[in-house]
């Protein structure tokens, strides 16, 4: 990978909007030949092509609790809100960037998920069959061998704004929405952008959307990291994040990819599901 960061993002933008920023950058991106007259030249897309994403993985095995008594028979990422899937809102999300390899982590009513194959049929499923024993963790450790120049995805998560899923990333990378106090899942980020750890409950914090993109690099660590990880009682009790931002803190570089509220939408109750469709409603 050749591209400097800032090279990269003046490629992404003028890929995005067709506009292109004056400066050194983009001069430096025209002497390369990467970009003539505005617009990205054939070499310059063959330099974007090794941050091209390759695949997502959706971690979906759990149970789903607080939405009983839907989840009683439906997991809950097959559930519909107003009458779409939640997983259809990523999945939909990952083919739109062009990301085709797609695989889908399940545990709780497994066979269930096969009925995604009408809409879908080049998903891939992964079986987590100690799904019920393990925190998240174990859905990463099916599925660690994929979880390299991939998103990663909670798939209870409805996404709003598919935008959010881009076709090419730099480096690995989480979701965050800033907020001053936020009582939920968080990540805190230092001076230079990077998560230096992941706590419930925090202030000058990013509330954690679950969504990451994990590079190449990073991916191949984890994948030996959580296997040691999943050796251990403590380990097999943690989320999969913990892996990343507890054990190994000072061997990844995580930055924050920030976003907004309405760009998501977790539904953790009946009654928050209830509050956006209103057909529950009985």
């Amino acid at each position: 990978m050749n591209l400097k960061k800032c090279e990269f993002e003046s490629l992404i933008f003028i890929l995005e909007t067709g506009k292109i920023k004056d400066g050194e950058t983009v001069k430096s991106l025209e002497n390369k030949g990467l970009v003539k007259n505005g617009n990205i030249t054939k070499k310059g897309f063959s330099e974007l092509e090794p941050y091209r994403v390759k695949r997502a993985v959706l971690f979906a095995a759990g149970r789903g609790e607080r939405l009983r008594p839907l989840t009683d028979t439906i997991p809950k990422p097959l559930i519909r809100v107003k009458s779409k899937r939640i997983i259809d809102t990523l999945i939909d999300a990952c083919l739109e960037a062009g990301i085709e390899e797609i695989y889908v982590v399940r545990g709780y009513l497994a066979a269930v998920f096969d009925e995604l194959k009408e809409k879908y049929p080049n998903i891939h499923f992964i079986d987590n069959e100690i799904y019920n024993e393990c925190n998240n963790i174990s859905s990463a450790y099916a599925a660690r061998e994929y979880i390299n120049n991939a998103y990663l995805f909670e798939s209870d998560l409805v996404l709003a704004n598919p935008k959010l899923i881009k076709k090419y990333q730099y480096s690995s990378n989480v979701l965050g929405i800033k907020a001053e106090k936020c009582d939920d899942w968080t990540v805190l980020v230092d001076e230079n952008g990077f998560v230096y750890d992941h706590v419930k409950g925090a202030e000058n914090c990013y509330k954690q959307v679950g969504i990451y993109y994990i590079n190449e690099q990073d991916g191949k660590k984890y994948a030996g990291h959580v296997s040691a990880a999943m050796d251990t009682v403590e380990g097999r009790m943690m989320f999969w994040e913990d892996v990343i931002h507890k054990l190994h803190r000072d061997e990844y570089e995580i930055s924050i990819r920030e976003c907004l509220e309405e760009d998501t939408m977790e539904i953790d109750s009946l009654q928050e599901l209830i509050a956006i469709d209103k057909s529950y409603e009985k």
